[in-house]
């Protein structure tokens, strides 16, 4: 599944073509990908038809474009392999296209916008947007203070300049869990999937299954500062491409895979140690980590 570097790769591909453009027409060749969208197709292209666009914005895995006043904006969550695809306005169409739109920006012209996927996990709303409780920007990409409703619940990521370090800290010692779950956990921290939580682990050298709450404060904020790291190298990398499921609005797949210290290397020499990276069974996936690097506590 994509995660916060594959989405904002994806969404600063969007905003240069997107940001200011009209929404001239939409079509709808598929209704499962309005899933997130339960009024159907008609009232979907209805709202979008002669809709301006603000900016694209991104929060976690989840991406939006905030429509004409701010009042409702455009969502889309990729699932296990959505992609957002800047195509010329005529072009043919994609394989496993499920919605495409054609958008007029004042410089560039006339582009279509696709979104295409395989799996169909994905799905794309129309979703008016709330206050956000701090009363800073919803998310990254706009100054606006709205985010959209259904991301509301969604906690800020750490490369959100609004995200707050020491209540994370707090937060994370006062878990029982483990702290690779506590991760996963959207509601506290957004855009960690499996392959960065492994990643950040390893370089902070702490076990998956450390319960949060024996760690230290000054060890969660090394991990904090690894995520980080991991996240920002990845974002210049262009992200996680295994397969073509994931690509950038191009259509070109990212090249992290080949800078992995933990994720995807079961059984394979760890590059800080040399010992066997393992790979076990976790919340219906896997968990790549040294044995000895990642002491258990």
């Amino acid at each position: 599944m994509p995660e916060l570097p594959e989405v904002e790769v994806v969404r600063a591909g969007l905003a240069p073509a997107v940001t200011g453009a009209r929404i001239r027409a939409v079509e709808v060749l598929d209704e499962r990908a309005l899933t997130r969208h339960p009024l159907g197709a008609a009232d979907f292209v209805g709202r979008l038809e002669g809709s301006d666009v603000r900016a694209a914005v991104r929060r976690g895995k989840f991406l939006w474009l905030p429509l004409d006043d701010g009042d409702e904006a455009l969502i889309a969550h990729l699932g296990m392999s959505g992609q957002m695809l800047l195509r010329e306005s005529d072009a043919p169409r994609e394989r496993h296209e499920r919605i495409r739109l054609q958008i007029e920006h004042p410089r560039h012209g006339r582009l279509a916008v696709a979104f295409a996927d395989q799996r169909t996990f994905g799905s794309l709303a129309v979703d008016p947007l709330v206050p956000t409780p701090d009363a800073a920007p919803g998310g990254y990409g706009s100054d606006l203070t709205r985010v959209p409703s259904q991301v509301a619940h969604i906690a800020r990521d750490a490369m959100d300049p609004a995200f707050a370090d020491q209540a994370f800290i707090t937060a994370v010692r006062r878990r029982s869990s483990a702290i690779k779950r506590v991760l996963l956990d959207q509601g506290l921290i957004s855009g960690i999937g499996n392959i960065y939580a492994d990643e950040a682990l390893w370089a902070a050298r702490i076990h998956p299954e450390t319960h949060g709450a024996a760690l230290s404060a000054q060890a969660v904020r090394r991990l904090l500062s690894e995520v980080r790291l991991v996240l920002e190298k990845a974002l210049a990398e262009g992200g996680t491409s295994f397969d073509a499921q994931y690509v950038n609005v191009n259509g070109q797949a990212g090249y992290f895979a080949h800078s992995l210290n933990a994720y995807g290397r079961g059984g394979r020499a760890c590059p800080r140690c040399g010992g066997p990276i393992r790979r076990e069974a976790f919340m219906n996936r896997s968990s790549h980590y040294c044995p000895r690097c990642q002491r258990r506590r």
